[in-house]
């Protein structure tokens, strides 16, 4: 019909493009997942002690000064993992929102190679805990 065919022509979208294409391949995010291939988090470079959860999932961070172990854009559920190298006895101190053990800060204040996990059970604190010390 001629009338369908102009309305299709003004619409002028593109499958791919303006619309999103079928693909049987593609992951739901309200769906459990069967995964076939490998799934990873590039670690992202944050050398200032403060980790923006929208950035990345794991960090890598080698201080050049004391700092304060701070998270931004926290969302629950989140977790993750920091590999922090302490060159030179920084001193870390923890934000309020960033809750630690009693022998955390003093631990990671020591020259040394940290593996540092992290989660939010409620999307306003960050529960930090030290998973391995290489030092």
């Amino acid at each position: 019909d001629a009338d369908e065919a102009a309305l299709k022509a003004s619409i002028n979208l593109d499958i791919g493009t303006d619309v999103q294409a079928f693909d049987a391949a593609t992951a739901k995010t309200n769906a459990d997942q069967s995964w076939t291939g490998s799934q990873r988090a590039t670690p992202t470079t944050d050398n200032d002690g403060s980790f923006d959860m929208n950035a990345a999932l794991d960090f890598l961070c080698t201080p050049t000064g004391s700092f304060t172990l701070t998270f931004t854009n926290i969302t629950q559920g989140q977790r993750g993992c920091i590999y922090l190298v302490n060159g030179s006895n920084y001193a870390v101190s923890a934000a309020a929102t960033t809750k630690v053990t009693s022998s955390f800060l003093s631990a990671v204040s020591t020259t040394g190679e940290y593996w540092i996990s992290y989660w939010s059970p409620d999307g306003t604190n960050v529960l930090v805990t030290l998973a391995g010390d290489f030092a």
